[in-house]
């Protein structure tokens, strides 16, 4: 039974990249789904018993969490309404590239012959095709991977790409989460979209050592998350492909473009291909010993 009102914590959204780990970490403080409304991210949470000291306990979470990001924290009450109706309502199918129509499971999309369908139901607002820079890997991806191909996801989330890369013809797919909150929601998706016996869920963190244990073996590798976190795994990357491979980067601001492109070109990887969207730059890359 829903209650009559909802405790609503509230959370300036701030830049596209400051607003994903916001984001994150309110997930995290309040156990609940998060939408974004009004340049503000807000969570809904059942009445608890000690308003206050609840309070005070998330905001000192974000602070933790989010740091100075979680700057203008605000709460309030509202009156119950069908928030998970109207959150729903938002989300609705959408074509990526030429071949992928994305969507929730309460839509019937409109499709045509040779349509890749990914059903993708996420438990917060931020696990959908709905991110430019997830469009951008869904349309690099289906120009590269083949039937047959082996593929690693770093960082899977809803294991969209993941999907993506099973229903294009991959062989295999290793989809690497670090967040176990994550994990249950990606397998689910790749269950919902029938890919479950080339697609493999796996927890655990895509490092140098990982990519070290990896020699040669991935034909495409998609690695859509922060710049940051992309440079130091440039090499292992590199290392990790097998001849003629390539790796699809997202998850980089175009401001980071250059700093991107330098790191690229250190590591042994050429630019093939860059897709822009918003303020957001992915790009498509080889070995640069590789023809």
């Amino acid at each position: 039974m829903n209650p009559d009102r909802w405790l609503v914590i509230s959370v300036p959204a701030g830049d596209p990249e400051s607003s994903e780990l916001v984001a994150s970490a309110l997930v995290d403080a309040t156990e609940s789904a998060v939408v974004e409304a009004g340049g503000r991210l807000e969570a809904y949470v059942a009445p608890p018993q000690d308003v206050e000291a609840f309070v005070d306990a998330i905001c000192d979470r974000l602070a933790t969490l989010a740091g100075g990001l979680a700057h203008g924290f605000s709460w309030r009450w509202e009156e119950d309404r069908d928030w998970s109706r109207e959150w729903r309502s938002g989300l609705t199918a959408r074509r990526v590239g030429e071949r992928f129509v994305v969507t929730p499971s309460w839509v019937d999309p409109a499709v045509e012959p040779g349509d890749h369908v990914i059903v993708i139901d996420p438990e917060m607002a931020f696990g959908t095709g709905e991110h430019a820079t997830t469009r951008a890997a869904l349309r690099l991806l289906e120009r590269v991977v083949a039937p047959g191909h082996v593929v690693l996801d770093v960082g899977t989330g809803s294991a969209i790409l993941a999907i993506g890369a099973a229903m294009l013809g991959a062989a295999r797919v290793l989809a690497v989460e670090c967040d176990a909150d994550a994990i249950g929601n990606a397998r689910d998706n790749v269950g919902r979209n029938g890919v479950v016996d080339r697609v493999e869920v796996r927890h655990g963190l895509v490092d140098e050592a990982f990519l070290a244990n990896h020699p040669g073996e991935f034909d495409v590798i998609l690695a859509n998350v922060l710049s940051g976190v992309l440079i130091p795994l440039l090499q292992g990357f590199r290392q990790s492909l097998r001849p003629g491979g390539r790796v699809i980067l997202g998850g980089i601001l175009t401001i980071e473009a250059p700093t991107m492109r330098r790191a690229i070109d250190d590591a042994g990887l050429h630019i093939l291909q860059e897709d822009v969207e918003e303020e957001w730059w992915s790009v498509l890359c080889a070995r640069a010993d590789a023809p």
